[in-house]
């Protein structure tokens, strides 16, 4: 990664966001792989080159074939530098933002310039802005469901291999909540890091890695721990204050999470509790219900549909 982020994302609007998205590099890469596997070496449209004339022209429009929240615009720009020939110039317009919930029907870019160059550029930016609004859309679900209960929807690092930073962004533009970038960003301690650990040897391992990671000096975002059961968790809350900064509970049920919640509460903590775990449209909202801070839902991005839109020609 060219330029590794340490800020804290969640603090950004989603403008401010795709600046420091775009500046990592990582995007740009991502666009310049997709161009590679589209055109080949040297960049060639068999089909568009046998169909249109040099100096032809066309006038486009993204539209929305289904309702739902838009994410990808922000990249436009990167998509058509990267697909460009300073002979085919093409010049495009929003009609609509990141974070906007559309119609089926309405058209979110206008586009002109050179009929080569708009084909040639067409189903990257569509499988973008379809791929990225579908995440958004879903994440979005989820966000309407836990509405006025304070709690965070948050995403995981279930994403696809190399499209984290853009996969993570529709999710901000679906109202969710950014969780780690990756492993650098932030300590979570999981099952597999305790696995055959007993409890007492629990709180004592617990209490040396995040004495650790606290005297490191690097920026990380937060320390959290992973617990499964009520034990885990009470030994977690024994810890001195502000050693741990978050509890995430996995596949607890509404009872052991409303027990949970009451433990942290009762030892006085400032522990935030977050849920997660096979979290579903159909329980979020009573798993929100139950007081808990934070819920992670891996689904927001692995289980999302990309959304039909598509590219007309304007006469």
């Amino acid at each position: 990664m060219s330029d590794t982020i340490r800020a804290d994302i969640n603090a950004m609007g989603l403008e401010e966001l795709a600046r420091v998205l775009i500046q990592t590099g990582e995007i740009r890469r991502l666009i310049a792989l997709a161009r590679d596997e589209d055109l080949g070496e040297p960049m060639h449209d068999a089909t568009g080159e046998l169909m249109f004339a040099d100096s032809d022209t066309r006038r486009v429009r993204m539209v929305m074939r289904e309702p739902g929240v838009l994410a990808g615009l922000a990249f436009i720009d990167l998509i058509v530098e990267a697909f460009k020939d300073s002979d085919e110039p093409v010049q495009w317009r929003s009609l609509a933002r990141d974070g906007d919930r559309v119609q089926a029907g309405d058209a979110v870019i206008e586009m002109a310039g050179n009929a080569r160059a708009i084909v040639r550029i067409e189903r990257t930016m569509l499988n973008l802005v379809s791929r990225m609004s579908g995440i958004a859309t879903r994440t979005a679900l989820f966000v309407d469901l836990v509405k006025g209960t304070g709690v965070r929807l948050c995403d995981t690092r279930k994403t696809t291999p190399g499209h984290r930073l853009i996969e993570k962004y529709a999710v901000r533009c679906g109202g969710g909540t950014t969780h780690r970038l990756g492993l650098y960003d932030a300590v979570l301690i999981k099952d597999n890091h305790i696995a055959g650990l007993d409890d007492e040897q629990l709180g004592d391992r617990l209490e040396q890695a995040a004495s650790r990671a606290r005297r490191s000096g690097s920026e990380l975002r937060f320390v959290q721990v992973e617990v499964d059961r009520i034990e885990q968790l009470a030994r977690v809350l024994a810890l001195k204050d502000g050693l741990i900064d978050m509890a995430l509970l996995d596949n607890m049920d509404l009872s052991t999470l409303a027990e949970a919640i009451k433990l942290r509460d009762e030892a006085g903590s400032s522990i935030l509790l977050e849920a997660s775990g096979g979290v579903t449209l159909e329980t979020v909202a009573q798993i929100a219900k139950t007081g808990i801070d934070r819920i992670s839902v891996g689904g927001l991005t692995h289980q999302a549909v990309s959304l039909d839109i598509g590219l007309d020609t304007v006469e």
